[in-house]
């Protein structure tokens, strides 16, 4: 996977239910504060309150993490009241020195249409959009399901996506077999969009096994059920 220093400042982390994402999102905030970076992270993921940063609170803000929660984000609430802290996390991109890394973990179409209200920030503000993907997810078993997916994200979001995460797992049943046989899938996304894999995600007690598969971004189970 790219370095931290290779994405833009704002990281926007989309993705099918149940592909992987916001476990991604929390163990990439949790890489970007290990660079000694402000890091904040905001919960767009209002699709799936079993699945949400919302969870981690208490000890991404104990990592020195600023945590941005809509009201009812880890509730059955549907459509949460947006906070306008989002809005001044944005607007620290005003300063150019701002060197903060800013998160967003977004979580099906009502999330990538709340994306869609701060458009204006986006077009001022380079940004590195990544799509996660699983093999395993009954509507993106196939390639072509999958970039459908991605693009109905891009059309509610009003966002382009820059890359491909391939976060193909089966929770607690999850291989190292399973992740490696995800490859040619993720490759074959990769060809039909025309963007690249910027990484494949996999647990780290699979990272000697899979230590020869590019990109590789190991992470540690961080949401309520594995993945």
């Amino acid at each position: 996977m790219p370095e931290l220093k290779d994405l833009e400042k704002i990281i926007v982390v989309t993705g099918h239910f149940g592909a992987g994402k916001t476990n991604f999102a929390v163990n990439l905030a949790k890489e970007a504060k290990k660079n000694g970076r402000p890091v904040t992270l905001i919960d767009l993921d209002i699709v799936n309150p079993y699945f949400r940063a919302a969870d981690d609170k208490g000890e991404l803000e104990e990592l020195g993490i600023r945590c941005i929660i809509p009201d009812f984000a880890n509730t059955n609430v549907d459509i949460p009241t947006l906070p306008p802290e989002i809005y001044s996390a944005l607007e620290a991109y005003e300063n150019p020195d701002y060197d903060g890394v800013t998160i967003f973990d977004v979580g099906g179409d009502n999330g990538a249409a709340a994306l869609g209200m701060y458009e204006k920030w986006f077009r001022e503000y380079p940004y590195s959009m990544l799509y996660c993907c699983s093999l395993y997810r009954p509507l993106t078993e196939e390639p072509e399901d999958a970039v459908g997916c991605m693009r109905e994200i891009e059309y509610y979001s009003r966002l382009r996506t820059q890359g491909i995460v391939n976060t193909s797992n089966l929770g607690e049943e999850t291989t190292a077999g399973l992740i490696r046989e995800s490859i040619p899938w993720a490759e074959r996304i990769s060809e039909l969009s025309g963007l690249p894999v910027v990484a494949t995600v996999a647990d780290k007690r699979f990272e000697a096994e899979l230590s020869d598969i590019p990109g590789l971004f190991t992470i540690e189970n961080a949401t309520k059920a594995l993945y």
